[in-house]
């Protein structure tokens, strides 16, 4: 960390640890998916530890909404700051031997060095990776815990195969990404244990970052109190309505609508000739928009809230196409009684069986299928409704998970072993047919 070495942490073996919590903004109101992990995985680990959160504010969002992490945490410290402006390709960026410069900020690092100094913490829990370079330069001693949302470089990876971007921008994709993929290498060499959302997650970083990193898996969770069936009073519409829900100008959101209507509508429409569909979400890009010109589709934009239109849909569509982390709108929609048909990558990280609490489909025509199977058996949609809400309610709340976190810091007595094994460059394999060696 520059401006000078901070100071060694206490290691502590008590289950009260005392941690210190990095996150690159303030998780707050929960509009986000990330957020919600961010809020809530950190309210649970304040139950059982002692926290010091330490956020960013960019530009000064969000910094009204500190009182609400003061009523859980020890401490609350806020720093605004805005980003330096992006460099150009050539020379600085290209020169830049990492691409996390955008967060390199010297008075976030002042920050940190006092905070460490001054707090005699046993541990470091940072959110995403982006803070991480604060500590791996300079260790401080006390062991480090990253959260990860998504893994970046599986995410970019799919997101560069899958997008249409320009010529200029997938060049300057593939810059980031080399240099992505030596971070993340660096990450792993430097944290005591990641903390990922799923499997397949977990499976990424083994194969292409590191072998030895200690990975943990705690999903992506729901608040059962917040979103339950009797939390909205709407009933389901007459027609048949299909629901996709999700931040609309999120990549990975306007893709799965591209092939939905590319590939997938008009069949489905075929079978169910009175179908409806709503695509509820704040920022809509052009391309979504533009959607509510046809007919028996609406587009809301943002809403106040989302579980009204849960209540209404008669299923909830999930056709991403790009990974990464876990889909908060799953678990929102089974802990809402509203069955799910998604891909794969789509639930991945929740361990839904198809036909059980799910229906899985990886193709346009096994999409339709199973819609149209969904929308015309109203037994099958409660039976998938009354086992979504029985496993979101067994394994995927937010105090069941938190606790599952809370236990590795619990655990914590020493810090990591230094590691150096790491996975040689080799292609990546489907869905990410690319080579970054």
């Amino acid at each position: 960390m520059s401006p000078g070495n901070p100071p060694r942490c206490r290691l502590s073996a008590k289950p009260d640890m005392k941690i210190l919590v990095v996150y690159p903004y303030i998780p707050y109101p929960l509009n986000r998916g990330a957020y919600h992990r961010a809020f809530h995985l950190l309210k649970g680990l304040a139950v059982d530890h002692e926290v010091d959160l330490f956020a960013l504010s960019e530009n000064g969002e969000g910094m009204e909404h500190k009182p609400v992490f003061e009523e859980f945490c020890r401490s609350v410290r806020v720093v605004p700051f805005a980003h330096p402006a992006w460099q150009k390709l050539f020379p600085g960026r290209l020169l830049n031997p990492a691409t996390i410069a955008h967060w390199s900020l010297p008075m976030v690092a002042k920050e940190l060095s006092h905070i460490l100094a001054t707090g005699n913490y046993g541990a470091v829990h940072i959110y995403d990776i982006v803070l991480a370079q604060y500590f791996l330069d300079h260790p401080t001693g006390c062991p480090l815990i990253v959260d990860r949302t998504r893994v970046d470089l599986q995410y970019q990876l799919m997101e560069h195969k899958r997008m249409n971007f320009s010529l200029k921008t997938r060049v300057l994709n593939y810059e980031n990404l080399l240099k992505l993929w030596a971070y993340e290498k660096k990450v792993a060499r430097g944290v005591a244990r990641e903390v990922v959302c799923g499997p397949d997650d977990d499976d990424f970083v083994k194969k292409y970052i590191s072998r030895s990193v200690p990975v943990t898996v705690i999903p992506n969770g729901v608040d059962v109190d917040y979103f339950r069936p009797s939390a909205s009073s709407a009933p389901r519409q007459e027609k048949p309505t299909l629901l996709f829900c999700g931040a609309m100008d999120y990549n990975p959101n306007v893709d799965a609508l591209r092939w939905y209507f590319q590939d997938i509508h008009a069949d489905l429409k075929k079978q169910i000739p009175d179908l409806q569909l709503l695509i509820v979400g704040k920022d809509p890009a052009p391309e979504v928009k533009a959607y509510a010109e046809r007919p028996g589709v609406t587009v809301t934009g943002g809403v106040p809230d989302v579980r009204p239109y849960y209540r209404q849909a008669w299923m909830q569509m999930v056709p991403l196409r790009i990974g990464g982390g876990t889909r908060l709108k799953i678990v929102e929609s089974l802990a809402m009684g509203t069955p799910v048909v998604s891909t794969t990558i789509g639930a991945q990280g929740l361990d839904l069986g198809h036909d059980f609490d799910i229906l899985l489909a990886d193709t346009a025509e096994a999409f339709v299928r199973e819609t149209t199977r969904a929308l015309r058996e109203a037994q099958l949609r409660c039976r998938l409704e009354g086992q979504g809400i029985a496993t979101v309610n067994s394994r995927l709340s937010w105090p069941k998970l938190a606790r599952d976190l809370s236990q590795i810091y619990s655990n914590l007595s020493a810090p990591p072993p230094k590691r150096s094994q790491s996975p040689s460059p080799q292609p990546l394999a489907s869905p990410i047919p690319h080579r970054v060696n």
